[in-house]
């Protein structure tokens, strides 16, 4: 199938939030879906915003991205961006069990700031090609995501990337 040439105006544009604890590497999958390069070095994100014009399933949107600082400190520009956000990654490493049980505590943040009972959402696993070091199995990731009522992925930012650009992707289609 042929790629459609981009549109110029009317795009629907989606404002996804990346969140979850420091070090999970959200940066690396930010940097990875947007610039297609792995990042080795963790650099303490503050705050960065991304935009893209991409296609997803035969429709064109602009993704407006906000990677966000995972360092607690940060706290009160996390309800701003919270409160703007169409749909959220919440992303966790599987080799950091305290960035998984995490998870909750950001699924909750969002409802309450959303002041909603559900919201899109996806919950990642990131840094799956760590196996060595893995502390989170796949059920586990599975059974929260369940728990939440959330669609579940598997992605590794490092090359060759796995899943990035469909946990953005899936993300839109929940949005939608």
């Amino acid at each position: 199938m042929a790629t459609s040439a981009v549109p110029s105006d009317n795009l629907p544009t989606y404002k996804l939030v990346v969140v979850g604890d420091g070090g999970v590497g959200k940066s690396a999958l930010t940097i990875q879906f947007f610039q297609k390069i792995f990042v080795p070095d963790y650099d303490p994100t503050i705050e960065d915003s991304y935009l893209k014009h991409t296609e997803i399933d035969g429709q064109w949107a602009i993704l407006d991205v906000l990677d966000t600082a995972g360092q607690e400190e940060f706290s009160a520009m996390r309800e701003q961006y919270m409160r703007t956000g169409d749909g959220f990654l919440i992303v966790y490493s599987v080799t950091d069990k305290a960035s998984f049980e995490h998870v909750d505590r950001f699924h909750q943040l969002i409802l309450r700031v959303k002041d909603r009972e559900s919201f899109p959402m996806i919950l990642v696993a990131n840094k799956v090609d760590l196996v060595h070091l893995r502390k989170v199995t796949s059920e586990q990731g599975k059974e929260m995501a369940a728990k939440h009522n959330i669609p579940y992925i598997e992605t590794s930012a490092k090359d060759p990337p796995s899943n990035v650009d469909k946990a953005f992707h899936d993300l839109v289609r929940v949005i939608r």
